[in-house]
């Protein structure tokens, strides 16, 4: 049997879910139960887990699944689903985010130490096409002209392979790695800037392993 508090959560999630397609954020169970921390919510959620009643689904922000629901409900609840017509299964959870690998900082300037560490960062999914993505914070200022400044999160499509002209994450000597355009110049590699004050960086082909490609770009304004 589920407690009070269990019981109001799951019929909460459950109505939001039929009424929108997306489960409610923490804030909003915070608030709908009256609790006082959003850690009664997780502790609710995954007392929930637990008892089968609850799903998380992977690698997204916000994405709860009603697996069952109590055979006992609340009186003025039973009232209602008595008198409403028969629901249809809850949709999946539109336009949700997705929880991608961050790793650490990458040079938009002169080359740095490449992969500093490793969190994840969320983002729409609606940003990402097919394939495996990963993020970096991009330090420097050599793409400014493409767009791409100081701060701003790249978005990279995991690849090793790349057409003159695209902008890649470039892996130097296994131990550096920058973001620019990448071009074939006779038997070398160059990695162009998009900002006149740099000037372009010739390497052997062996020295360069293309890490990925640029697929977005995310901004934070404070």
């Amino acid at each position: 049997m589920l407690t009070r508090k269990q019981h109001e959560l799951i019929c909460f999630i459950h109505d939001r879910l039929a009424e929108t397609g997306v489960s409610p954020s923490f804030e909003e169970m915070k608030e709908a139960l009256d609790l006082k921390s959003k850690s009664g919510v997780h502790r609710l959620i995954s007392a929930l887990e637990e008892r089968g009643f609850l799903r998380r689904l992977p690698n997204r922000a916000r994405a709860l699944e009603v697996v069952k629901m109590p055979e006992r409900v609340e009186p003025s609840r039973a009232a209602a689903a008595a008198s409403a017509p028969p629901r249809r299964a809850t949709p999946e959870p539109a336009n949700d985010v997705i929880e991608i690998p961050l790793h650490g900082r990458i040079a938009a300037g002169l080359p740095i130490e490449a992969f500093e560490g490793s969190s994840t960062l969320p983002v729409p999914a609606a940003l990402l096409g097919s394939g495996e993505h990963f993020a970096l914070e991009v330090a420097g200022d050599s793409m400014v002209e493409a767009g791409i400044l100081d701060g701003d999160y790249a978005l990279i499509r995991r690849t090793e392979s790349a057409r003159d002209g695209e902008i890649v994450v470039a892996l130097i000597d296994d131990s550096e790695a920058t973001l620019k355009y990448f071009r074939r110049e006779g038997a070398m590699v160059r990695l162009d800037p998009a900002n006149r004050s740099y000037d372009p960086q010739r390497y052997a082909p062996a020295q360069v392993r293309v890490q990925g490609k640029l697929a977005g770009l995310l901004r934070r304004y404070d």
